[in-house]
Parts: C-alpha cells; structure tokens; sequence
C-alpha cells in the first residue's frame, strides 16, 4: 500500500490541504478526498471534458492530473464560480437557455465558457464553438450551450456597461 502524499493547495480562493495516495487523479481528489461533487467523471481517459478545472490558469482535465501535481497550485472548480447564492451569469444563463440536460458535462462547460469569457467578452460563435471543442456533450446538440454563453457574454457586458 502506497503512502500517501500530503498536498498544500489552494482551490476556489481557499487554502486547502489533504491526503491522497500518489496515482490518484486530481478529479478522484476532489470528489472522494475534498467531497467537490460538482466535478463530474464522463470518460476518465481525458476525451470529454466533464472534469475540466482551472489549474494556475489553465483549462485541465482533472481525470488526467495526479492529485500530488496540484501542490502549490491555485485551482478552480465549478463550485468557485457562483458567489454565495447568487448565480453567475453563465450559471443563470445555462438555466434560462436549457442549456443542459443530464448535469454530466455542464461543469465542464461552465468552467471552460467561464475561462472563455475572461479572455475574450463578447467572443463569436465561432469561437466559443472553437474554444469549447474539447467538451463533449451528448444530450442537447450544442446550440443551446452556444446561446448560453452568448447570453451571458451580452449580459456581463452590460453590467459593465
């Protein structure tokens, strides 16, 4: 049996800590060790982008981070994105749009459009369809995950407005 490895870390703007065995993914980390749930399994091979986390600012696969790997990273998960009860707009807008069926890949989706957001406010279909393209759905064909982020792209644009 494996010793395990004592990880520092800080997730959704918390410092955190645990104790994870070396070969456990960061996605098994946050959902069995940190009780994380939001973070979804689909694949676990890297192909689906359920588990999509940010990690030091970088879109990652959870499935395919070993969990020791996130020592000393900032790392945020779908649970980080609303603030309190309130809603981000992505989040309001994935409600309002219908853009999600099953839950499995709406994570994913949400961090990543999230990511998508900051780097670019009011980004084309074409690339949100370009950036999303490592998140797979199979229940709503797309369109409506596409509307959403439009959506939320226009109204954070005219809060700022």
């Amino acid at each position: 049996m494996a010793s395990k490895v004592r990880v520092e870390t800080t997730i959704n703007g918390e410092p955190t800590e645990f104790l994870c065995e070396p070969r456990q993914s960061l996605l098994e980390c946050l959902r069995d060790v940190l009780h994380l749930t939001g973070t979804k399994e689909g694949c676990n091979d890297g192909n689906c982008g359920a588990c999509t986390v940010v990690m030091n600012g970088a879109l990652v696969t959870s499935c395919l981070v070993l969990g020791p790997e996130a020592q000393g990273a900032r790392i945020e998960t779908v649970e980080g994105i609303a603030k309190g009860n309130q809603l981000h707009p992505l989040q309001q807008a994935f409600l309002e749009e219908a853009a999600l069926q099953c839950g499995i890949c709406t994570p994913g989706f949400l961090v990543a459009s999230k990511m998508l957001l900051e780097k670019n406010a009011q980004p084309t279909e074409q690339e949100i369809r370009l950036w999303l393209a490592n998140n797979l759905c199979r229940c709503t064909g797309y369109d409506k995950i596409i509307r959403a982020v439009q959506k939320a792209a226009t109204q954070m644009a005219e809060v700022k407005a």
